[in-house]
């Protein structure tokens, strides 16, 4: 019986479990709880051109080209039928992952109004602040960064809108520039931010340096399957136009094993794993264990480490 079950699952999910043991897919967490989000406001410089100023002194794990891609439409963050519609539709569902993970182990309530209360929690690669907001919101004392200046006047600017969020920590930076200045946070997150950088494995081991002693990590991409190319590619960005085309770049893309082994060098253990499965009908985004496309790793740093 348990043979004929383990052919029955996909062959990505059987080489999971064989390569990544100690990580718990999304079947094996408690039920979540649903996180709602206030509705983004549409709101952008009008000024627009296809200049933009960086973090100076930029470090390799940074490609200036996909700053340069980011840049021409950061006016568009708070857009949520814009170029970022696909972030803000699948925010809700990044939220639940994250404040489930969070909250099981710093030992929060997930029913509370403001789980994170007290946590230091920082948003690299924030862009507009979409994710930093609601982080706020839920009490978190929250850094936002980005290399792209643009982006941080516009989240600024977006998070002044509401005394919620007023106190959000935005600086046009690096993770790099952070563990330089030795910053320390509770919980360190990257979502869709490592498949355009150059270096992966450099970026994993800033994410681990800003990772306080037993704090957390939480990084989010696109698995390089043929299932990836087709929807997040092909489909995304050529047949539906969801994205502008060139967005991705499928090599870029890391499997959840090559991440997990490179979190791992980093000093951080992933603890759990989740997929974003989208469904056309109804056009939102939920947890699955289906991780061959958009997945979010939730790793715990490493107290050897220390």
């Amino acid at each position: 019986m348990a043979s004929s079950k383990l052919l029955s699952q996909p062959r990505w999910h059987r080489l999971l479990r064989r390569n990544l043991p100690n990580a718990r897919l999304f079947s094996g967490l408690p039920s979540q709880h649903p996180v709602s989000v206030p509705e983004p406001q549409n709101h952008g410089d009008p000024k627009s051109n296809n200049t933009f100023k960086t973090a100076s002194s930029a470090p390799s794990s940074l490609k200036e080209a996909e700053l340069a891609k980011f840049a021409a439409i950061s006016d568009t963050w708070w857009d949520s039928e814009g170029p970022f519609k696909p972030l803000h539709n699948m925010n809700p569902t990044r939220l639940a992952f994250i404040r489930s993970t969070l909250c099981r182990h710093f030992r929060k309530d997930p029913l509370s109004a403001r789980p994170f209360e007290g946590l230091r929690i920082i948003d690299v690669g924030c862009g507009g602040g979409i994710l930093s907001e609601p982080l706020a919101r839920m009490g978190a004392i929250v850094t936002g960064i980005d290399a792209v200046e643009k982006n941080i006047k516009i989240a600024r600017l977006h998070a002044n809108m509401d005394p919620t969020t007023s106190n959000i920590e935005y600086c046009c930076t690096t993770a790099e520039k952070l563990v330089d200045e030795q910053r320390k946070f509770d919980a360190v997150i990257a979502l869709e931010v490592i498949e355009h950088v150059a270096d992966s494995a450099e970026f994993c081991k800033s994410l681990s340096a800003l990772t306080a002693h037993e704090g957390a990590t939480v990084v989010s991409t696109l698995n390089r399957s043929m299932r990836s190319y087709a929807s997040a590619i092909v489909a995304a960005e050529y047949l539906l136009h969801w994205l502008p085309k060139g967005t991705h770049q499928w090599s870029s893309f890391l499997t959840p094993e090559e991440l997990t082994m490179i979190l791992k060098r980093a000093s951080v253990d992933v603890k759990e794993m989740a997929g974003f499965v989208f469904n056309p009908i109804t056009g939102r985004w939920s947890l699955s264990d289906d991780i061959s496309v958009n997945y979010i790793a939730f790793g715990t740093k490493d107290t050897n480490e220390e």
